[in-house]
């Protein structure tokens, strides 16, 4: 009992949604994995009509923002990659190129520029925590950059 009454339009609708779900060992940790749900702006472009490269790219940039928010003055994101020797570059910049490709611009710990072109069926990203430069004042946030982007109208964009 208690249940909302919904019509069939609406049932679809809402399994259609994306959904994020985080279980942690320590429940007070769960609230901050963050808040995964996409801007009204980017979320008025239904999921199946989006590319597989935009659609990675959009989350990645719930995931970072939520990362960063976490970390301290001390610290910036960083990208480790898996299964390779590469290392870890800085995160600077995230894009897509449609269909397929998820591309990361960085710099690794010796200040070398770095960009890795990944297509999304081989997407995978460890965020790290890495020490910012002693150089600079601030940490750089590139998470609430990329966060604010989701928040713009898309240019051409249809909605229904």
């Amino acid at each position: 009992m208690g249940q909302d009454i919904r019509t069939t339009a609406e049932a679809h609708e809402d399994a259609a949604m994306p959904r994020a779900h985080v279980v942690h060992t320590d429940p007070k940790e769960e609230a901050s994995c963050g808040d995964l749900t996409l801007p009204a702006p980017a979320a008025q472009t239904p999921v199946e009509r989006k590319s597989a490269a935009r659609w990675a790219y959009e989350r990645l940039i719930l995931y970072i923002r939520n990362f960063e928010a976490q970390l301290d003055n001390e610290h910036e994101v960083a990208m480790g990659f898996t299964g390779a020797d590469a290392g870890v570059i800085r995160i600077e910049g995230v894009g897509y190129y449609d269909p397929d490709i998820v591309t990361f611009y960085g710099s690794d710990p010796s200040g070398g520029r770095n960009q890795l072109i990944q297509h999304v069926s081989q997407l995978n990203v460890l965020l790290r925590a890495v020490p910012k430069p002693q150089a600079e004042d601030a940490p750089r946030r590139i998470g609430f950059r990329l966060a604010a982007d989701l928040e713009k109208p898309e240019a051409g964009a249809e909605t229904e």
